[in-house]
């Protein structure tokens, strides 16, 4: 039998804040035995390689089908285990679906951080209309997609719903608003500025 590599934690990411980067900010910051929600979608695909050598944690992923389950998910996982902190990766379209979850979790104070992934775009619809062969996508097609018209402010809807709320534009920026939020008993939501996507 051969030997197990030990685990290690990707370094706090610097710089510019990417995809990438929120998931090296999650993989350096995850608490043990913390459950991840995960429906970040397009901007989450290098979510699970950063987080493999995180301390021992539990991921609930989208099984395809549906969109707009990370909130609810991240919430009952939250009532399910009030002893465990819930990080929920949520994609900005997706999140449109079911955000009063965040007033539940509000109401109920639970454990649960949202990184929320705002990339101005349903990005996720843009790549299906590609893999049914609707290239390249209209004027129309493309504005329906587009969530930047006029922008979201997750931070002043995540406050309406009772959710505490701050905004990262850098990668360092969110790693100190990730390590603050694990640290707090109770629900909040950080909105990640990703790179727009047109």
């Amino acid at each position: 039998m051969s030997a197990r590599q030990p685990a290690s934690r990707p370094a706090r990411p610097s710089g510019d804040l990417t995809p990438d980067a929120v998931a090296q900010a999650l993989g350096a910051l995850l608490p043990e035995g913390a459950i991840v929600s995960d429906e970040a979608n397009t901007s989450g695909l290098s979510a699970p390689l950063h987080t493999a050598g995180a301390p021992r944690h539990d991921w609930l992923c989208l099984t395809g089908g549906a969109i707009g389950q990370g909130l609810a998910v991240g919430t009952g996982a939250a009532v399910a285990c009030p002893d465990r902190k819930v990080v929920c990766l949520e994609a900005d379209g997706s999140a449109l679906y079911t955000i009063q979850a965040l007033w539940t979790q509000a109401r109920e104070g639970l454990d649960v951080t949202t990184i929320l992934l705002n990339n101005r775009s349903y990005a996720i619809l843009n790549l299906e209309l590609n893999r049914v062969g609707a290239e390249p996508p209209g004027p129309r097609a493309k504005s329906m997609l587009d969530l930047s018209h006029p922008d979201l402010d997750f931070v002043a809807l995540a406050r309406g719903f009772g959710v505490p709320a701050t905004r990262a534009t850098t990668a360092d920026d969110l790693c100190k608003q990730l390590e603050r939020a694990l640290a707090e008993p109770g629900p909040s939501l950080i909105e990640a500025m990703l790179p727009a996507i047109v």
